[in-house]
């Protein structure tokens, strides 16, 4: 999900990055269960413990390659009630927790420069937490709208297969199946593929535009734009 960036980088992302995916999951399991689904719960899912939820191999890989998972939340959605409504709604609860996190980072990262916490800690302490609050914001936004991609494995295919009609979704569901992954890495790799290949720096990328777009939004719907 975040490529193009040094080793060294990719560590000092790495703890709000993992913070954020723990939260996300934790959300799909939390609104599961309220939905009347325990299948997250009895699986030891529905806690805030890393360990419950990080894919060691989706970990390395994300510090790696720039692109990660964690473990996807066991759900049943014959145990929801109302089925459709708590697909949707569990499906939601993922990029909706990215977003409310986002919107917090920068709501302290704006209290901290307001306050001018300059005259309260040292400019080494300063500089680190603003440029750490305003960081989980960003993270924050790229794992909400990357989610909401309607392609499988993404929350966002859930979504939008509940919101067609019923003798839509088995169509879509197989498409789904058999290209939905494939269109996805398609989205993620081909345009730095294509660069390579080409030696043009220049080959559009869909998936940078959308979410460089999606965090000016949020940053202007925040009076940060």
């Amino acid at each position: 999900m975040i490529f193009g960036q040094s080793f060294a980088a990719m560590l000092m992302l790495l703890p709000p990055l993992l913070f954020s995916l723990v939260i996300h999951e934790y959300a799909h399991a939390r609104t599961a269960w309220s939905f009347g689904d325990p299948t997250a719960k009895n699986m030891g899912r529905l806690t805030l413990n890393p360990m419950a939820h990080l894919d060691p191999i989706g970990t390395l890989a994300l510090i790696f390659i720039g692109f990660g998972w964690a473990k996807p939340v066991p759900i049943n959605p014959m145990n929801l009630h109302p089925r459709r409504l708590g697909d949707i709604a569990v499906s939601l609860a993922g990029p909706m927790s990215n977003l409310v996190l986002a919107v917090i980072s920068f709501l302290l990262y704006r209290g901290w420069a307001v306050l001018d916490a300059r005259q309260l800690v040292p400019e080494s302490v300063f500089e680190p937490v603003a440029d750490s609050l305003f960081l989980l914001g960003i993270i924050n936004v790229l794992l909400c709208t990357f989610n909401l991609i309607p392609l499988f494995p993404l929350d966002g295919h859930h979504i939008l297969r509940e919101l067609l009609p019923n003798d839509h979704q088995e169509g879509f569901m197989r498409w789904q199946m058999q290209y939905g992954r494939v269109a996805l890495m398609a989205m993620l790799f081909g345009p730095r593929l294509i660069s390579a290949v080409t030696n043009n720096p220049n080959v559009p990328d869909p998936l940078h535009w959308v979410i460089r777009h999606a965090s000016q939004v949020v940053l202007t719907a925040m009076g940060m734009g």
